[in-house]
């Protein structure tokens, strides 16, 4: 048998089992996934999550089976593609023929001290429902600031607003306008969303000390009860651990086949990976659509193709609360209902394609 090992569960390697997992899955291949929890994460809700505004059901999807599916819950604690294996926190030795490896990220605190001990995070399902419990404790008129008005930024600001209207939120933002580098009607609709309700954008910022009840923004000393920190990502530590060539922040050179260039049998899908593209779930599942081509081929003894396609991203799509948002699709902004009632049906489409 042919081992494939798929590590984590996120948005990329349940693409590859998607498109796997058919009645023409070579019968020789044995797929193992590891993963800490035993359902998929719908990590582009964890804000939802972390505001209290859904339950955690809602994140979760089913991991599918299939008897040459193998799932392994478990904490991976290092790669060793010297030895073709991967070591679990409870001793175990996982060996491979084609590792995929899917682990994720975590923030990027851009060496701001005091920022990784005082801040909240969103990045795992553990991490945001403590999140959770820290915003759902703070008493009335208690400030939250939000460091990172980037997606993740937005939507918890907006989504935390709804939840609790008694709350003082600050949204820092390190450009001038928010979202920037998109169409300035997509700005200033999501700013006049923000005046509106009473959300405090703070523009031009930089935060350079995070403390416990504190955070300072250029020179000026702000108190503050809770700090949610979305500025930025990096891959885990145990993937840059890995001794190959690493690119902007830390990520994995990958050649054209989405493989390390010194070792054709790790392929590396998502936040990991070094592409010239901002991580998304959407770079993920494109990446991993290529990656079964390429495995496809491996199996099949059949030459790998000269050229991949290249991956033609759709836009992106954001809330604001649960009665608005934004979008920008083919180059095209849409706001409002509109743009909300899409992305509820993207959410709708994924979770019953993969669930």
């Amino acid at each position: 048998m042919r081992k494939l090992v798929l590590l984590g569960a996120g948005y990329g390697n349940m693409r590859v089992m998607l498109r796997l997992l058919t009645k023409d899955l070579p019968s020789n291949i044995e797929i193992t996934l590891i993963d800490r929890t035993p359902f998929h994460s719908l990590k582009t809700e964890f804000y939802a999550l972390a505001a209290g505004t859904v339950s955690d059901s809602v994140v979760r999807v089913p991991l599918p089976e299939h008897n040459q599916l193998k799932v392994i819950g478990g904490e991976v604690t290092e790669i060793v593609p010297d030895e073709k294996c991967v070591y679990l926190e409870d001793g175990q030795q996982i060996e491979y023929d084609d590792l995929v490896i899917g682990l994720g990220c975590r923030d990027n605190y851009h060496d701001v001290p005091g920022a990784e001990e005082h801040t909240y995070s969103l990045q795992t399902i553990g991490q945001s429902r403590t999140t959770y419990k820290k915003l759902l404790g703070l008493g009335g008129g208690a400030t939250v600031g939000i460091v990172g008005a980037g997606l993740s930024g937005i939507e918890l600001a907006s989504e935390l607003r709804e939840s609790r209207p008694d709350l003082k939120i600050k949204l820092f933002d390190r450009g001038p306008r928010i979202l920037r580098d998109f169409p300035e009607r997509l700005s200033n609709y999501v700013k006049g969303w923000f005046d509106e309700h009473d959300v405090d954008i703070v523009a031009k910022s930089n935060i350079t000390k995070v403390e416990a009840d504190t955070l300072y923004n250029h020179e000026e000393v702000i108190s503050v009860d809770a700090v949610v920190w979305t500025a930025g990502i990096r891959p885990v530590r145990i993937v840059q651990n890995i001794d190959t060539e690493k690119g902007k922040s830390g990520r994995l050179v990958l050649n054209k086949h989405h493989q390390l260039p010194n070792d054709q049998n790790i392929y590396v899908v998502g936040d990991c990976a070094d592409l010239p593209y901002a991580p998304s779930a959407q770079v993920a599942e494109a990446q991993a659509e290529q990656i079964v081509t390429v495995l496809r081929c491996v199996w099949g003894d059949k030459p790998l193709p000269e050229k991949m396609p290249e991956m033609k991203l759709k836009g992106f799509l954001g809330s604001l609360g649960k009665k608005q948002g934004f979008a920008y699709v083919g180059d095209r902004t849409v706001t409002g209902r509109i743009a909300r009632i899409l992305k509820s049906g993207v959410l709708w489409l994924h979770k019953r394609h993969n669930g």
